[in-house]
């Protein structure tokens, strides 16, 4: 099968994204949020990015125009009944996921394969909530998805060989190196990240050193691009909560058990860059250090 028209569930920081670099691929791509102000908000999202890119010498004007050209931004999941491709980048919850694949599958064309961009729940639980388990994958996009080269694929047990061959050819023509998993919590990327994070949260904690040390020494002495605390806070602390307590859930190992400090300071809303303070408070103009 040729994929020629792409949606997009979810039009925030991860699904304007997937967005952007369909639509750059020169896929027709359409994005849906739950009202219009979140789809303008998405979309402004996305011609921020793509004027970045021509800053930057990655896009020429008229090949930013070409894509913006090919976004169409809708508050109905029924716009997705030409799509040969959806992708699902709605909230990271369960119960709301299977809802969306339940509609999706209502709504898309027999053919459609059924993607979900989740970091960490197990795609069979989405998969069996379709009448095509076979055509149902997980594809985790990298944040921020214009810059980052990977897509960690997730094979579920009911995943076609079809279906996964026509998602890595579509993969690949975005420019993404493919990986693919297992289907299991947490996958490849967030199985190795999540014990990690948690750890460096556990020796800022204990006293053991300082979040500027620790980020510092992870970086320039293991090469990390940027050190845990600023990683925290870059990808959202309750995100990094919610990820840890379903992969605690699933296998029961202490690595994967919040640290105290975490579940604090999401529940006083401390979230990160997204509320001006995590780790970092950056409403008061601290900054985590660079390489």
């Amino acid at each position: 099968m040729q994929i020629r028209s792409v949606g997009v569930v979810g039009c925030g920081l991860m699904g304007s994204g997937i967005a952007e670099v369909c639509a750059r691929a020169g896929y027709t791509t359409i994005v849906r949020e739950i009202d219009a102000d979140l789809v303008a908000r998405g979309r402004q999202r996305i011609e921020q990015s793509l004027e970045t890119a021509v800053r930057r010498n990655k896009l020429t004007p008229d090949e930013r125009d070409a894509a913006l050209g090919r976004v169409m931004g809708t508050t109905s999941l029924d716009d997705f009944n030409v799509c040969d491709l959806v992708i699902e980048a709605a909230t990271e919850n369960a119960e709301i996921k299977k809802r969306t694949f339940e509609e999706l599958d209502r709504v898309c064309p027999p053919h459609a394969i059924l993607a979900s961009n989740t970091s960490s729940i197990p795609i069979v639980q989405m998969a069996t909530a379709t009448r095509r388990a076979d055509q149902v994958l997980g594809m985790h996009f990298m944040n921020p998805v214009p810059i980052m080269p990977l897509i960690e694929y997730v094979r579920a047990l009911t995943t076609s060989d079809a279906t996964l061959e026509t998602a890595r050819r579509f993969g690949e023509s975005l420019g993404k190196r493919i990986i693919v998993s297992k289907d299991r919590a947490g996958f490849i990327v967030n199985f190795l990240l999540i014990p990690y994070l948690c750890e460096a949260i556990r020796m800022l904690e204990q006293g053991f050193a300082s979040r500027e040390d620790i980020d510092v020494g992870m970086m320039l002495g293991t090469s990390y691009p940027m050190g845990p605390f600023k990683l925290l806070d870059f990808v959202g602390l309750d995100t990094t909560l919610y990820i840890a307590d379903i992969l605690f859930d699933e296998f029961k190992d202490p690595r994967f058990a919040a640290p105290t400090l975490l579940r604090q300071m999401v529940t006083a809303g401390y979230l990160g860059r997204k509320t001006g303070r995590g780790f970092y408070n950056y409403a008061q103009g601290e900054e985590p250090p660079n390489r």
